[in-house]
């Protein structure tokens, strides 16, 4: 068995899945974090469309890694219950697309406010969603995210520790936007690490750029990741480029662009920067 499986979210490279497949293809790969399709959260399809996807992903030799879905991005103080609601119809479509895996987050904290004085509520909250997914086969993967509750690696570990079914989606470049060193940090929650994205970032304005180009230590972290044969996930998400969808993910705009034409060509060139830190420690990955 191959060392890593490599995915993409490929809504970077563009909204249809036509153009997702496309670029997956062309990169070799053979697994997508399946996010966005045709400007709208793949979560929100209806049923019909969905097993539409799956068998034109399947039609393709296209696997869903992980379903990449918005669930936790929303603030604490908002109502919960349709937001659940919400997170079923996002269990249902991970089962459809084959899938155990949905990627989430830990709710946005009040700006200026002490997160610790919502941890109860967020502790809740989580464990009402890893419970309904574990019921249905299917594990929550928190990712770190500016601004929400685990958006520091201290807060994380004390999700880890009072969420016994959450799993781990480790972003070293959100870390960076948070004023944290994603090397140290990965030394605490590898444990708990699920996937990796591999998406880097210059400490001096938070820029996202290639991975290996910035102050992320991904060379490290994925060594640290690493377990011979094991086929762990390694999911590029690009944001090098103003990607349709882009608005939906996060409120600032991009920083740092490097002159990418199009979102297939920044699609491209974070892929080949993943491929060129594998190649350099020979490890094998599909």
């Amino acid at each position: 068995m191959n060392d890593f499986i490599l995915s993409a979210f490929a809504d970077e490279a563009g909204e249809s899945l036509a153009a997702q497949i496309a670029a997956l293809k062309r990169n070799g790969l053979s697994h997508m974090e399946i996010r966005g399709v045709d400007g709208r959260p793949v979560i929100d399809w209806p049923e019909d469309k969905l097993r539409q996807i799956a068998d034109t992903l399947k039609q393709n030799g296209v696997a869903v890694s992980s379903l990449g879905s918005p669930i936790g991005k929303i603030g604490i103080l908002e109502d919960f219950e349709p937001h659940f609601e919400r997170f079923k119809q996002a269990v249902q479509a991970a089962k459809i697309l084959g899938t155990d895996r949905i990627r989430m987050f830990s709710f946005f904290i009040p700006q200026g406010e002490d997160p610790a004085q919502y941890e109860a509520e967020v502790v809740r909250r989580v464990n009402a969603l890893c419970a309904y997914a574990g019921e249905n086969g299917i594990f929550c993967c928190h990712e770190n995210e500016k601004e929400i509750y685990g958006d520091t690696v201290d807060r994380v570990l004390r999700l880890y520790e009072r969420c016994p079914g959450l799993k781990g989606v480790f972003d070293p470049a959100n870390f960076i936007q948070c004023g944290e060193d994603p090397a140290a940090g990965f030394e605490r929650l590898k444990g708990n690490t699920d996937y990796l994205h591999i998406k880097d970032a210059v400490k001096a304005d938070g820029s996202v750029v290639p991975a290996g180009e910035g102050d992320g230590g991904l060379p490290g972290i994925i060594e640290e990741f690493y377990q011979p044969g094991s086929g762990r996930v390694l999911s590029v998400e690009p944001h090098l480029f103003h990607f349709g969808g882009l608005s939906q993910l996060q409120k600032e705009e991009l920083k740092g662009q490097k002159g990418y034409e199009d979102g297939d060509a920044a699609f491209d060139a974070a892929v080949k920067a993943l491929k060129a830190l594998l190649d350099e420690k020979g490890y094998c990955y599909e």
